[in-house]
């Protein structure tokens, strides 16, 4: 019999109590909408990108708030050890905090008490994200609110038994983070060559995106009408697909009927730019489509698509993702500079130098990214079986 075994007959004779989780966190931490306008101070500052596994650390992006700001614009403060959900766009998202911090909105802090433990309650809330999601409001962004947090139930055995789930589950996730780590570590030699194959000097011609690209934001049709997504075909695509699938993208999570369309689909070979929200991402899209409003969409002008390779465009714009960090709009919301934006410029070089930059960029992409061979296969395999025995654990 197993040590988990012997203690839940131990000290669970009768079953596993179940409660609420407002009625097991000492606090429930509802972040304030408004955005910080100075990041001068200590306090990280985090995001879904500052998510580092199943811990915030810190914010990767370097900003933090200042004491000063805190108190003038009645921030909430995550203290250390909060188990801090998406409730928002990245719904499924969790993660524990390894230092005081602070979020924007589209998070919600549960803090634990003595009866329950941090890392127990993270992996069971990672259990209830299919049922969380059929919580979530509907509209442009999907929202959890506080009270479908306090509301969910969980089981709620004795600390010695959370302790022993959480050591079990430990095992295959400290496996899985070795194998990551070392596929970071390739990712970043591979991000280190993309840009030295990546840049050029003045000795080539440059041209502006807004000379080579025609560009439109996209859209999202509304939800209360059911003719827009019943039976849709024309793919319509979020931060979301990118998450799950990947930056080069044939299909998308979600469709939409022509009848939603209030223009033409973008074209095939078209490529998206996050341009507010979440900034800093991109995808090259090979079919028709359309996508929600937040990205920009570019199209290649008709006298430039003889002298461009499309996923050479593609890999450029991991330079744009950059770039678009550091023309941000200030205000509460993310939001790029347009007008810095349509400035960004793309070197003009013969297309076989393309085409040999694109075969050498293909072949470090497989060997990162291709989810049928190598690391990232056996990461996946990893993935599956963690997540049949959590769920085969925090089932009782």
């Amino acid at each position: 019999m197993s040590k988990l075994k012997k203690l839940i007959e131990k000290l669970c004779p009768n079953g596993v109590e179940y409660k609420k989780i407002k009625d097991i966190c000492i606090e429930i931490i509802v972040p304030m909408r408004d955005r910080p306008k100075v990041f001068d101070g200590n306090i990280p500052w985090c995001r879904i990108e500052d998510k580092e596994g199943q811990y915030f650390h810190k914010s990767l992006s370097d900003l933090g708030v200042s004491d000063i700001t805190i108190k003038k614009m009645n921030l909430k403060v995550f203290p250390t050890g909060t188990v801090i959900c998406s409730c928002s766009a990245s719904l499924g998202a969790y993660a524990i905090n390894t230092q005081p911090l602070i979020t924007n909105q589209t998070f919600i802090g549960l803090v634990c008490g003595e009866s329950i433990y941090n890392k127990y309650l993270l992996y069971y809330m990672e259990t209830q994200t299919s049922y969380l999601k059929t919580q979530a409001s509907t509209g442009t962004i999907p929202y959890i609110s506080r009270q479908k947090f306090e509301e969910l139930q969980i089981p709620f055995p004795p600390l010695k038994v959370q302790h022993e789930i959480v050591r079990i589950l430990d095992s295959f996730t400290e496996l899985t983070t070795e194998l990551t780590t070392e596929l970071t570590a390739r990712k970043k030699q591979y991000e280190y060559y993309r840009d030295k194959l990546l840049t050029f000097g003045d000795d080539v011609q440059w041209k502006r995106l807004e000379e080579i690209f025609n560009t439109k934001n996209g859209y999202t049709p509304s939800k209360s009408k059911n003719e827009y997504w019943e039976n849709g075909t024309l793919p319509w695509f979020r931060m979301e697909d990118i998450r799950m699938n990947g930056q080069i993208l044939d299909k998308s999570i979600q469709t939409i009927t022509l009848a939603a369309a209030k223009y033409k689909p973008f074209e095939a070979n078209s490529i998206i730019v996050a341009t507010s929200a979440t900034i800093g991402v991109h995808a090259l899209i090979t079919v028709p489509f359309l996508s929600n409003q937040r990205f920009t969409c570019l199209t290649l002008k008709e006298e430039y698509r003889k002298q461009y390779n499309y996923k050479f465009l593609f890999y450029y714009c991991f330079k744009l993702d950059k770039y678009c960090l550091s023309c941000l709009n200030q205000g509460n919301f993310s939001s790029v500079d347009m007008g810095k934006f349509n400035r960004f410029k793309f070197p003009l070089i013969p297309l076989e130098t393309q085409q040999r930059i694109v075969s050498i960029l293909d072949r470090f992409d497989s060997i990162c990214n291709d989810l049928a061979s190598g690391l990232p296969a056996e990461i996946e395999v990893r993935r599956k079986q963690y997540e049949f025995y959590r769920d085969k654990l925090l089932s009782f």
